[in-house]
C-alpha cells in the first residue's frame, strides 16, 4: 500500500499561495523539502508544477495532474486525476503530495501523515490548506520555533499522523 504524505508551507490563517506562488521563502523549509522528498515520487497540479522556475524536480519522480491530455513535459509524467496519479504509484511505499490547494483538498482525505512548516505570519494569501481536524490527526513529532535569517519569520516544522 502507498503511503500519501502532504509537504506543504502553511501561516497562521491557513494560508499557502498567492498568485500562484508560495507566500514564504525560508531556507530550512525549502532544505526540509528537498530532504524528504528526494528519491520518492511527487505529485502536483500543474499550476503548482508551472510555477517551478527550472522545471521538474531532480531527483524525484514528478507527476503533474492535469486534464489537458495535450500537456507533455520532458522530465514528467501526467495524469488526469489524483486518483490516476496515485495508481500509477501502487508499488510505492511513499509518495508526497506537494500542491496546490486544490490537490491538497483533495488528497488530504487519503494521507497518513502531513508535513507542515508552519510559519507564524499572515499575508494576503488567495490559497488556502483544509482545515487539520484534531479528531483525525495527532501531532507526531514538533520541532522547536526557529526564526529565519534572511526573513526574521518564524516557524517550525509538525508532523501530523491520521488518526487509526
Amino acid at each position: 500500500m502507498t503511503h500519501v504524505t502532504i509537504i506543504v508551507a502553511i501561516d497562521r490563517d491557513g494560508g499557502i499561495g498567492r498568485s500562484g506562488d508560495l507566500l514564504y521563502h525560508i531556507s530550512d523549509d525549502l532544505r526540509r523539502f528537498r530532504r524528504l522528498t528526494t528519491g520518492h515520487t511527487i505529485i502536483m497540479g500543474r499550476k503548482t508544477y508551472e510555477s517551478f522556475p527550472k522545471g521538474p524536480l531532480p531527483h524525484r519522480r514528478n507527476i503533474i495532474i492535469t486534464r489537458n491530455a495535450d500537456y507533455h513535459v520532458d522530465g514528467a509524467e501526467t495524469a488526469p486525476s489524483l486518483r490516476a496519479a496515485l495508481d500509477m504509484c501502487n508499488s510505492e511505499d511513499k509518495v508526497f503530495i506537494i500542491g496546490g490547494g486544490e490537490i491538497y483538498r483533495q488528497a488530504l482525505p487519503l494521507a497518513s501523515c502531513l508535513e507542515i512548516t508552519r510559519i507564524d505570519a499572515a499575508s494576503e494569501a488567495d490559497t488556502f490548506f483544509p482545515v487539520i481536524d484534531p479528531d483525525e490527526w495527532t501531532v507526531s513529532t514538533q520541532e522547536p520555533a526557529a526564526t529565519d535569517a534572511a526573513t526574521g519569520l518564524s516557524y517550525r516544522f509538525v508532523t501530523y499522523l491520521r488518526n487509526s
